[in-house]
């Protein structure tokens, strides 16, 4: 298996550890979830766009900063609106983050941007809200391809 392909898996089962409740999606082809948001959110990790790598010539390796978009979903609750339950998932996953930044070991260092959210309209509902960040894997493969 890849590395890229290893990053993205740890990052989703980081990401389902960090916030237990939420739905979370991904390496599924990047089809779009179901339309139907979750009572305790939903969590979208895009496959993301490796870019073109830095080339170190002696030894060979590639060094790539692969940029990696992912979708949090909230709606109300009894407890919470949606905008407090989309901030208690990016403060959890947040936090696992900065505790993880190498990711087991598999990246040099994971970096976020911060989010930027909204309400996700629909019709006849209260509408959900959505927040999209990008997260930078920093890692180095001795192949192209790998």
């Amino acid at each position: 298996m890849s590395k890229k392909l290893d990053i993205l898996k740890r990052l989703k089962l980081l990401t389902a550890v960090a916030v237990p409740l939420a739905e979370v999606v991904g390496l599924d082809g990047d089809e779009a979830p179901p339309a139907r948001v979750p009572a305790n959110g939903r969590i979208v990790i895009r496959t993301g766009d490796p870019g073109e790598p830095e080339v170190d010539l002696s030894p060979l390796a590639y060094n790539w900063s692969h940029r990696i978009p992912i979708e949090f979903t909230a709606v109300s609750t009894a407890t919470q609106t949606s905008e407090e339950a989309l901030d208690a998932m990016l403060v959890r996953f947040g936090a696992a983050i900065a505790a993880n930044r190498h990711l087991g070991g598999l990246c040099e260092w994971l970096s976020i941007s911060a989010p930027g959210s909204e309400d996700i309209f629909t019709e006849g509902a209260e509408p959900p809200r959505g927040a999209e960040l990008v997260l930078t894997a920093t890692y180095v493969t001795d192949s192209e391809l790998s």
